[in-house]
């Protein structure tokens, strides 16, 4: 079963981004959403451990969130829409929301 784990406070804060990452399975996917968008600052030790694992994670990041922090969007991540989050929401069969 697949799941779109979606992510929304700060990496800065708590463990949440660390957690996901240690259960995320192969064909899982993390949207950040929110102060999770923060995990994207260039030359951050979050950032890099996200670039580390570019190859085989499905990234992707709320446009919205990221224009907000005024942050640019790596290569290696996606950038989508509402529309494209509701079709996210929609091809993964289960999303768990880190609250």
């Amino acid at each position: 079963m697949t799941t779109l784990h979606v992510l929304s406070h700060s990496p800065f804060s708590d463990t949440r981004l660390s957690s996901c990452l240690r259960i995320l399975g192969a064909h899982d996917a993390l949207l950040l959403t929110g102060d999770a968008a923060y995990a994207l600052q260039p030359h951050s030790s979050l950032f890099k451990a996200l670039e580390e694992q570019s190859a085989t994670l499905k990234l992707f990041v709320l446009e919205e969130d990221l224009l907000a922090r005024n942050l640019a969007c790596p290569t290696w991540v996606t950038a989508v829409d509402y529309p494209a989050f509701v079709e996210l929401s929609i091809h993964y069969d289960k999303v768990n929301s880190w609250l």
